[in-house]
């Protein structure tokens, strides 16, 4: 594998002091964008997103595997001053510092914004929390479940009994992670302007409220509203795969043109005249009704036969598929979409490629995730220590290497 990154932020240096999705999943995609990312982790078990899930050696699980690749780890015991000592030679050398501390557990470190900006004037700061510092839950602990709660994501994944549900994938820490990372290019592109750098809030209440209000925001846009909130065609009950003769299918008419056809090849042209549906704000406030309707036309079928009248008369459909079917996909395949290697302890690899494709600068993945310390001493070799120095603070426990 070519540790050499061709990305468009390649000379970009990141201290990434973050662990589990949240933090990793945004540090990873600068990596892939070129970036040297420098992962800190603290001594023992280090990351404990290291040990999800099946693995072949521990430290090593496949999560940890698929978001943190293109980074290499330090592990630094930050409750010594040796170790501080290291972060803060290497704070000077870096374009970005990105923690997901809680701000009071990072100032008591001694690396708040102040103190990293001493370091290095025009750093970009990032500090991803469970909530504002500017608010009353500014000190409260926060991971992905329980912003799902808060933000309203349960209640509309609520089963048909009423009772609140997690969507079953860490969607917040996620989406979180890619506004960090959109966060910390806008602050890069300001300093490339002025020469500024500065301090850059992600916290996960906020930015999870703003993105499911982002269309279900609805009635409530207006003072006073005129409407309740929560999208219509969204939050219906009946809006699902639709369950044809033999499987299910994913069909969605969206254009007049698409669902004139619609009605066309499911037998039931007269629809097209019903005031119900005859546009799309008709068709949104009985939403229940038409894809109520759409349910009982889709069972007519099999889905062999839906995906040939769809694809004739141009209305979009796709598959439902399971998460093992995305492996053997023809379009993914097609595309080489998942990355095959050979790590050097983990043995053969599947990874998923970046899906941004640069015609200039073309993202990759280009270092393996690393082991627990694996490139401590390389590190700090390019921060100007001795191999005594090396060896003292190994020998203290302030620096942990394999």
């Amino acid at each position: 594998m070519n540790d050499r990154p061709t990305g468009p932020l390649s000379g970009v240096r990141v201290i990434d002091i973050t662990t589990i999705i949240l933090g990793p999943y945004a540090t990873q995609l600068l990596g892939d964008l070129g970036a040297d990312v420098i992962k800190i982790e603290a001594p023992g078990a280090g990351d404990p997103i290291r040990h999800a899930g099946p693995k072949r050696n521990e430290g090593m699980g496949g999560i940890f595997l698929n978001v943190n690749r293109n980074k290499r780890s330090v592990v630094l015991d930050l409750k010594q001053e040796g170790a501080k000592g290291v972060l803060r030679r290497l704070v000077p050398t870096a374009d970005v510092f990105f923690h997901n501390m809680r701000p009071q557990a990072i100032g008591r470190l001694g690396f708040d914004y102040e103190a990293v900006s001493d370091l290095r004037p025009d750093i970009v700061y990032c500090g991803a929390y469970g909530y504002s510092e500017k608010g009353p839950y500014g000190a409260k602990p926060a991971y992905d479940d329980l912003i799902q709660g808060a933000s309203g994501l349960a209640v509309l994944g609520a089963d048909s009994d009423g009772a609140p549900r997690y969507t079953p994938t860490i969607l917040v820490d996620k989406l979180v992670g890619l506004m960090a990372s959109q966060a910390i290019l806008g602050a890069l592109y300001h300093r490339s302007q002025t020469g500024e750098g500065q301090k850059v809030e992600v916290p996960m209440f906020e930015t999870m409220t703003a993105f499911m209000l982002a269309e279900h925001i609805y009635g409530r846009a207006f003072e006073p509203p005129i409407e309740g909130s929560g999208y219509a065609r969204v939050i219906s009950p009946h809006r699902r795969p639709a369950k044809a003769k033999d499987g299910y299918i994913c069909i969605l008419p969206y254009t007049e043109a698409q669902w004139s056809g619609f009605f066309e090849i499911s037998r039931r042209s007269e629809l097209g005249s019903d005031p119900r549906f005859k546009d799309y704000a008709s068709r949104n406030r009985n939403i229940d009704a038409l894809y109520e309707m759409m349910g009982e036309a889709i069972a007519e079928k099999t889905v062999a036969e839906w995906a040939a009248l769809c694809d004739r008369t141009q209305i979009p459909w796709a598959p439902v598929n399971t998460l093992d079917d995305l492996f053997v996909d023809e379009h993914l395949r097609a595309i080489g979409f998942f990355h095959r290697s050979t790590h050097p302890s983990e043995g053969d690899t599947v990874l998923p490629e970046p899906p941004v494709q640069f015609s200039a600068t073309p993202a990759s993945i280009h270092r393996h995730a690393p082991r627990h310390g694996e490139h401590g001493a390389e590190v700090l070799k390019e921060l100007g220590y001795m191999e005594d120095e090396i060896d003292q603070l190994e020998e203290c426990g302030a620096l942990r290497v394999p």
